[in-house]
């Protein structure tokens, strides 16, 4: 029903029909055939609300709504009101912060004309690698992040919740073929710089950054396979102390992306 004086409709049926895309989400994902996804906390929503792709629904404890509420001005879409303990049993956990809204995934992303310096991932799995690799890459103003086939869903809900919302303002594209989408980068102009942890590869602070340049990062344990290595105009790498081994991949990324940053902003 929709409170008196309120725009949102209150729930306080967990079993309501109309909330089927926010069920026991912690025992199943919304999937990419689907088309759709979630944003859980305060901060994510409202990013999901001002990115400007279509929201399909927003459900919030009356407070978060209230906090909100610029976001929501205008909303053409559902927006459900729920007490806390509606909300943590119409999802099957807690709900952090209060706050959950359902999204419409992006269809046919393409990497824009303007693309300079892209990152790429090869069968990342891990959906904290791949949100926390989506952050890094819109905070040092890369313009696009590049999947892998076998990559995870950049869209998978604790995805969306690592990358703060980066993955709503980052194109996303997912290459068809491995490694033979290497080869269609390469054909955009862009040179393919492979980060690896090998001593005969060279310090990305020494190396002259080309006009457009794809970072290409593979999974932690395997790193890049010998596919994609070959593939690569260039292995760069971040020289660490000594008895240091590596680095987690998402934070090999920022260090990679900003020393490009600065490459391109030296004279």
């Amino acid at each position: 029903m929709t409170t008196p004086g309120s725009p949102f409709e209150t729930i306080t049926d967990p079993a309501d029909a109309r909330l089927a895309d926010y069920r026991h989400m912690k025992d199943r994902d919304l999937s990419a055939e689907g088309g759709r996804f979630v944003a859980e906390s305060e901060l994510v929503v409202e990013r999901l609300l001002r990115s400007g792709l279509p929201v399909l629904s927003v459900l919030a404890t009356p407070l978060r709504l209230q906090t909100l509420g610029d976001a929501l001005a205008g909303a053409t879409y559902p927006v459900y009101a729920a007490s806390q303990a509606v909300l943590d049993a119409i999802t099957g956990f807690h709900v952090h912060r209060g706050c959950l809204a359902i999204g419409q995934r992006p269809q046919q992303v393409e990497l824009p004309a303007q693309a300079r310096t892209i990152v790429v991932l090869e069968d990342l799995v891990s959906a904290d690698n791949i949100g926390a690799t989506a952050r890094n890459a819109a905070a040092f103003g890369a313009d696009a992040l590049v999947l892998s086939p076998r990559a995870a869903d950049p869209y998978y809900r604790k995805a969306v919740r690592v990358s703060i919302g980066a993955v709503f303002q980052l194109p996303i594209v997912r290459l068809p073929s491995w490694p033979d989408g290497l080869a269609d980068l390469k054909g955009r102009g862009f040179a393919i710089y492979g980060a690896v942890v090998d001593a005969s590869a060279v310090p990305l602070a020494q190396v002259q950054r080309p006009p457009k340049v794809a970072l290409l990062l593979g999974a932690e344990g395997p790193g890049l396979s010998a596919a994609a290595r070959a593939a690569c105009d260039r292995l760069v790498t971040i020289p660490m102390a000594p008895g240091a081994d590596s680095l987690n991949v998402a934070t090999a990324g920022a260090v990679a992306l900003f020393q490009l940053q600065q490459a391109m902003n030296r004279p």
